[in-house]
């Protein structure tokens, strides 16, 4: 155990590259190889420590970030190493495990670290977290005292000043627009540490306007670099603050 957590001498990416194996494919007219994103060939690099994936409801993001999490030995329900704090054995959603059956990945080198976090099964980890360390007679991190936003906060500082790959998805649900700063800032703190990956998909401009990351469009046609100007989110936000109430008014009268 003392040798797989040891300190490695290496800067993130660890995670340099995943793609689809079409001979691990059982059936490409099930989820999620149904998706636009996986019908043809699929191969994603990492080159800078932090990639940020943005895109539309429905187009496969947190589909595959499950499925890189699990590459990385963590729970497609989110948590850390060995952690699993979410039943979802009779779950009817469709998760990205599967995927992850079909992947192949490169390392450099492979890093086990880290933590794969969902905003909608937050409540659920912090639960777990609080009752195994009461199961071993420490103080429990108690991250449910305070308001959801600032238990997310509490949760990235404490959680995520460790080496490791980290994944986040939409981590910026229950962040207002200055607790969406101090998240950047602890991206910041991240990325020049040089030994934290990080993979991350959100909706909010905010965060996909970070000065040192890769920043990837998802959409029906594949995944393409892309400025945070040139992404719907960007433009939709641009028009409303040009014109609140207008743009409001359109909007709801269409």
């Amino acid at each position: 155990m003392a040798r797989r957590n040891r300190t490695i001498n290496m800067p993130a990416p660890y995670l340099k590259r995943v793609w689809l194996d079409p001979a691990r494919i059982t059936n490409r007219k099930v989820y999620p190889f149904v998706l636009p994103l996986l019908r043809g060939d699929f191969e994603l690099a990492f080159d800078k420590a932090i990639t940020i994936i943005v895109g539309e409801n429905g187009t496969g993001k947190s589909t595959l970030l499950e499925g890189i999490a699990v590459l990385a030995g963590f729970d497609d329900a989110g948590g850390g190493k060995g952690y699993r704090p979410v039943d979802h054995s009779r779950a009817l959603e469709e998760t990205g495990g599967s995927l992850a059956t079909a992947l192949r990945a490169s390392w450099l080198p492979k890093i086990t670290n880290g933590w794969f976090f969902r905003a909608e099964s937050f409540f659920s980890v912090a639960r777990y977290l609080d009752e195994a360390a009461m199961d071993v007679g420490a103080l429990p991190p108690d991250f449910l005292s305070y308001s959801h936003g600032e238990g997310f906060l509490r949760f990235f500082d404490e959680r995520c000043d460790r080496q490791g790959i980290f994944i986040f998805d939409e981590p910026e649900s229950a962040l207002s627009p200055s607790r969406q700063i101090e998240f950047l800032k602890l991206l910041r703190r991240m990325d020049q540490s040089g030994y934290c990956q990080v993979i991350m998909a959100t909706h909010a401009p905010l965060l996909m306007a970070y000065p040192n990351a890769t920043l990837l469009r998802l959409s029906k046609y594949g995944l393409e670099p892309v400025d945070v100007e040139q992404t719907d989110h960007y433009r939709v936000m641009r028009e409303f603050c040009a014109d609140p109430r207008g743009f409001v008014e359109a909007a709801i009268e269409e």
